[in-house]
């Protein structure tokens, strides 16, 4: 006979008495059954499961779970066979105390009690003031996250202060659960935005916020999240997400113009590769209506150019005498009116033949004007239509549009380049006529999905996304690209064969070559490199200018020429008979790779290793000397340390997801900071421009590499890689921490991380464990096994009361999408913030950016994605 049943049923206190003894013996199965039996012996199971929850204890240390989660759970569990316990038989009165009493248990210390309860005692349907009260009780005593997600539970948005709930999560790195919370409120969503936007101000005082929430204790990594340069990513992020105006957000938008004015001052004055017409355009679109801007073009154009054409900017917008840098306002007095006229002709007509000297050092284009058809009507668009549909034509295929400095969304396409052998169709998007007309649409439907012509492209994904922006119908109805060649992949593929010793068509590429993609390609197939100097230009400008059709009938040709280039001898440059093979996930294998892979394990004599240290990259580089025996043998990437100056953010952090241990500084750092860093942590400094001389000046000889900070971070990356002889295998790859740099993480189960996520409320239901929709960044089981070079981490180091490290991170448990939970086995935390990984496809798209530089052993070849 049960020891504790009654006639009159039985006592709760009793039952959680029993319940508690077995559970600090562990004896869970007969828990589980006592419970069972328990439960149903209860006089008034609803009552009875309350009085028992208010005796079970909290989150004990050591302790995984709480008995009163293990309770919860199997009430829930014997109520579904017993669907008669219900409210529905209790007065108004009994049920509200009963609510009243449940809603008093959903606090921090009994994590998992929200959904249970919101359930069994059906408190959505309790009256707006009590729930509004718990809500205000839990931010009273630092219930953040609670009292947002009981919020939402019950949907409470629209009776709560937005700001009230949202910025206390944002300060502990919950905006996801901020995004969460705004979520079907397009008002909230705006309001959330520009809060974020309101923070992006250079004299933020997050101190003055801070104070304002005394219970808040923020670590080091979460006030870090809070300046304006990550905060402003954010704000275009949810702008975009949450379609929000960009005018509502002034600082973001004012900070970006502010970069991209910088950006333009250094291509046109520095790198020289922007035409005065494209700059003046660009400029011009940037600044107005902005005093501030035109005030920084002003000051730019001291430090940049000479004071006369800053004095002709400054009369052009009338910026005040007294916002003027010294002697502006001196050459305006010295000037005539003339002199002062900023130039707004456009350039003379030019010839479509080019000079002897640009065809010695470009590509050219071999085709008459009168081969290149430029379409504004559909009565033209039909004869480019019946010369590219036919069965086995071979199309080059491009788009222009408008760079958009200082914009939010997706651009749209001004022009679409289509080229046939002898021909280039130029198609005007900009002409009503044609970009809004069904036919034209229709027609590049049918070309992009027609399986018989070959279309050639280069980075096709860039152009189907502001394709998609121009024309809504192919995200309504989305495309089925087939027959496209996206040589971005075959160049990717070249480009292992060539650094794995194939030779290509006596094609000499110098190592410190500051061409890129296309025009790199087209370089190492054809001998020259594309003119990109009209890349930035105006597309959206009518009429077109002879440079800019020049340029974009070349843009598309030079595919066809490089592919029949390439198609004519392919084992010549390494790579299979059928190009169309090749794709990002499956890279042609050739026995020039084997052969390179076989060479490399061989040793080196400590003589050729210096010789190698003094190769191409030591000649383009003064940093380089006195680095041959440092560099004698090969070192892995977590051997290599570095700090990267604020000019080279973005190609620190490359080099830190490559398993590189590397410090960046952040913008309002000292230059000198690095040397410091350098001198006691004995790191090499990265920089560029002009810090490099007296940084250098200030450490040993060769411990400071300056980058060419015209080309990419991922290009720089390489550049590092191949300088410091770095060995770079796929287990490199996110083996430290991008956030923070820390090698050592803490790997978590499916189940594990399930149980915290309970843990935590963040699942809602059962139905989240099955979604049957793969998740954003899912990997394919075939793909390549994550399995990275790093410190694994034992569960002792986290505190199961708190999901705390002892280094005072907590798991951002809010970061992972419970739709997740079904796809990914593993999870990998960093024990220095945090963070939480998993396999996702940026593993992958990691591996193919640089497999020029990875070293494969014969199983990993096989297996590569």
């Amino acid at each position: 006979m049960n020891p504790v049943a009654r006639s009159e049923g039985v006592d709760p206190a009793v039952l959680q008495g029993q319940l508690f003894d077995l559970w600090s013996r562990k004896e869970l199965e007969v828990l589980r059954l006592q419970a069972v039996s328990g439960f149903s012996q209860l006089l008034d199971p609803l009552v009875g499961l309350l009085t028992m929850l208010e005796n079970c204890p909290g989150i004990q240390k050591g302790k995984s779970s709480t008995l009163g989660q293990f309770i919860l759970t199997e009430f829930v569990r014997w109520r579904r066979s017993h669907p008669q316990v219900t409210l529905k038989e209790l007065t108004d009165e009994e049920k509200q105390r009963l609510q009243l009493s449940a809603l008093s248990l959903i606090i921090a210390s009994q994590p998992g009690y929200m959904d249970p309860l919101l359930d069994i005692y059906e408190l959505g349907t309790l009256e707006t003031s009590h729930l509004l009260e718990h809500v205000t009780y839990l931010q009273s005593i630092g219930g953040y996250r609670e009292a947002a997600l009981l919020s939402m539970k019950v949907e409470l948005q629209k009776e709560l202060d937005m700001e009230q709930i949202c910025v206390p999560l944002i300060l502990l790195d919950k905006l996801p659960l901020a995004e969460s919370y705004v979520r079907d409120h397009p008002e909230l969503q705006k309001r959330l935005v520009r809060l974020l936007d309101s923070w992006c101000i250079p004299d933020f005082n997050l101190e003055e916020l801070r104070r304002q929430y005394p219970l808040l204790s923020l670590s080091k990594h979460q006030t870090d999240q809070i300046q304006p340069k990550l905060l402003s990513r954010h704000v275009f992020r949810l702008m975009e997400k949450f379609s929000v105006d960009p005018s509502l957000c002034v600082n973001s938008v004012h900070k970006r113009k502010q970069d991209s004015l910088k950006f333009l001052m250094y291509k046109r004055f520095r790198e020289k590769s922007m035409t005065e017409e494209n700059w003046r355009d660009h400029v011009q679109v940037t600044v107005e209506g902005n005093v501030e801007l035109q005030v920084l073009l002003v000051d730019l154009l001291v430090h940049y150019s000479e004071l006369q054409v800053a004095a002709q900017w400054a009369k052009h917008y009338n910026v005040p005498r007294d916002r003027l840098r010294t002697g502006v306002w001196d050459t305006m007095q010295s000037l005539s009116s003339k002199q002062l006229e900023v130039n707004e002709s456009s350039c003379p007509l030019e010839p479509w033949d080019t000079t002897q000297s640009h065809k010695l050092q470009y590509y050219q284009l071999s085709l008459a004007r009168e081969n290149i058809h430029f379409l504004q009507t559909l009565d033209q668009l039909q004869l480019c239509r019946e010369t590219v549909l036919k069965p086995g034509c071979v199309v080059g295929v491009d788009m222009e549009w408008r760079a958009g400095f200082g914009t939010v969304s997706t651009q749209r396409v001004a022009l679409i380049q289509l080229a046939v052998e002898g021909q280039v169709f130029l198609l005007d998007l900009c002409a009503h006529s044609l970009s809004h007309h069904s036919l034209t649409v229709q027609f590049i439907r049918t070309l992009l999905t027609d399986k018989n012509v070959l279309k050639l492209g280069y980075g096709t994904s860039g152009d189907f996304r502001s394709l998609v922006a121009t024309w809504p119908e192919l995200k309504e109805e989305p495309l089925a690209v087939k027959g496209m060649l996206d040589l971005l992949h075959v160049h990717q593929q070249l480009q292992r064969c060539w650094r794995g010793g194939s030779r290509s068509r006596s094609v000499e590429v110098s190592e410190g070559s500051p061409e890129k993609g296309l025009s790199l390609l087209v370089q190492q197939v054809l001998g020259k490199p594309l003119d990109k100097t009209e890349q930035l230009s105006n597309w959206e400008r009518r009429p077109l200018r002879t440079g800019q059709l020049r340029y974009a009938a070349a843009d598309a040709y030079c595919l066809l020429d490089v592919y029949l280039t390439l198609s004519k001898d392919p084992k010549a440059f390494g790579l299979p008979e059928d190009l169309c093979s090749i794709s990002s996930s499956q890279p042609a294998k050739s026995d020039q790779e084997k052969k390179f892979k076989d060479k490399k394990k061989q040793s080196t004599s400590p003589r050729q290793a210096r010789q190698s240290s003094h190769g191409p990259a030591g000649d383009n580089q003064e940093c380089v000397k006195g680095n041959g025996e440092r560099q004698a043998t090969t070192v892995a990437p977590h051997e290599l340390r570095v700090v990267c100056d604020n000019m080279l953010q973005g190609l620190g952090r490359f080099l830190r997801c490559l398993g590189v241990d590397v410090l960046i500084l952040e913008n309002t750092d000292d230059h000198k900071v690095a040397a410091e860093l350098a001198r006691t942590e004995g790191r090499i400094i990265l920089t560029s421009g002009q810090p490099y001389q007296s940084l250098r000046s200030q450490v040993a000889e060769g411990r400071c590499l300056t980058l060419d900070c015209s080309e990419k971070a991922r290009d720089q990356a390489v550049h590092v890689l191949k300088h410091f002889h770095v060995h770079l295998t796929p287990s490199d790859i996110f083996s430290r921490c991008q956030a923070c740099n820390n090698n050592e993480y803490l790997k978590v189960s499916r189940e594990d991380m399930t149980e915290m996520l309970n843990k935590r409320g963040l699942l809602q239901d059962n139905s989240d464990l099955h979604n049957t929709q793969v998740p954003e960044g899912w990997r394919s089981p075939d793909a390549q096994t994550f399995n990275p070079h790093c410190r694994w981490a034992s569960r002792s180091v986290l505190d199961p009361e708190t999901f705390r490290f002892r280094g005072g991170a907590e798991i951002q448990l809010e970061t992972v999408p419970p739709g997740l939970l079904p796809r990914i086995p593993e999870y990998f935390i960093c024990t220095g913030c945090g963070k939480v990984f998993w396999e996702g496809t940026h593993y992958d798209r990691v591996l193919s950016q640089f497999q020029e530089v990875l070293h494969l052993s014969d199983g990993e070849v096989s297996s590569q994605p």
